[in-house]
């Protein structure tokens, strides 16, 4: 019996040990890639559950589902918006005539009815964010520092770009590609393109200046600090216009028009938008009127614009100028243009 007894523990040991040796087998026969693989969905499981990653759900935008960048502001029940997509809500129902409403829950928002949440943009300015170029995280209140300046992986250009070396790589990477770069040691008529480029630029913006100086030494010239006000045309479809009260210059009446993306039927349907003006003039005029005319951003507007002098002569038939381009820099700025009840800046004339 002893001995049965002996042979049966004898036996069940031996099956476990080749158990055991065999589970220590087929973890050393498991693929590398296999093991990489399961570690990498254990590694996203986890990032997942991380705090940060399901505050970033919960405080995003409720228009573009992205964490705002800057100011954000809620509705009245609380819905979250990020500055663009505030003001773009805002300039389509000017653009429609309507009400704008928060796309959750559609309460009116406006400048007033809407408010700006600190509490939120302080949290968002903490979560990480991953920097496009390394790929490590960091603050977002501090990414947009280390990607334009500490980023050894952020994209650079080469110092002779100026004589037309195209080159364009990792920071890390510049001063080894500048040792060896051939644009130093080119004749000065394989870099004479280049320079032509440059040269073309700044008589440009001499030539701004240089008008600018010209027309100081007029001797007539009047600055009136306006508002645009936005009105409907009269057609079927009721077009949103902007229009300035009447204004003197030069002893006579004067208006200033603008429109959006030069009249288009629908600008709701474009993702550009842009703004041109005309000036025109209102009273009848006996002898031709040579004007220069600029808009600039004035001391109670804080319209973005890149100053530029436009010209026409003001006749008995002809008393309205083309509509020319208002510059701004981009579609963000005319959307904020249009969010706001109206338009201040200031506009110069000069009388030749």
């Amino acid at each position: 019996m002893s001995s049965d007894t002996e042979a049966a523990t004898s036996s069940t040991e031996m099956i476990a040990e080749t158990s055991d040796n065999t589970e220590k087998m087929d973890e050393i026969d498991e693929p590398e890639t296999k093991r990489r693989k399961l570690t990498k969905n254990n590694e996203m499981d986890e990032k997942k559950n991380r705090l940060e990653d399901r505050l970033g759900g919960i405080l995003c935008c409720a228009v573009c589902l992205d964490l705002p960048k800057a100011a954000v502001y809620q509705c009245n029940n609380g819905h979250l918006m990020c500055a663009g997509c505030f003001t773009h809500l805002l300039a389509d129902a000017r653009l429609r005539d309507e009400t704008a409403t928060c796309p959750n829950c559609r309460v009116e928002i406006s400048k007033t009815a809407a408010t700006r949440n600190l509490a939120v943009e302080n949290a968002v300015s903490e979560l990480p964010s991953e920097c496009q170029y390394c790929g490590k995280e960091f603050p977002r209140n501090t990414l947009e520092r280390h990607e334009d300046q500490m980023c050894e992986e952020r994209i650079s250009g080469c110092k002779y770009s100026r004589i037309g070396c195209p080159w364009r790589g990792p920071m890390h990477e510049s001063k080894q590609h500048e040792q060896d770069c051939p644009h130093p040691r080119r004749t000065g008529a394989e870099v004479m393109e280049a320079l032509q480029v440059i040269d073309q630029r700044v008589a440009e913006e001499r030539k701004l200046y240089e008008n600018i100086f010209e027309l100081l030494g007029y001797e007539k010239i009047t600055m009136n600090d306006l508002q645009l006000k936005p009105y409907r045309t009269e057609e079927f479809v009721h077009r949103l216009y902007y229009e300035t009260s009447r204004f003197s210059a030069f002893n006579n009446q004067w208006v200033v028009k603008a429109r959006i993306n030069n009249s288009q039927k629908d600008p709701t349907q474009s993702s550009e938008r842009d703004m041109t003006y005309q000036l025109i003039l209102k009273t009848r005029t006996s002898c031709p009127l040579n004007i220069h005319f600029v808009i600039l951003h004035g001391p109670f507007g804080d319209m973005k614009i890149l100053p530029r002098i436009y010209r026409f002569d003001f006749t008995e038939d002809e008393n309205e100028s083309p509509y020319v381009a208002l510059s701004l820099p981009d579609t963000a700025e005319c959307n904020r243009l249009l969010a706001a009840k109206t338009i201040n800046f200031r506009f110069i004339m000069f009388l030749a």
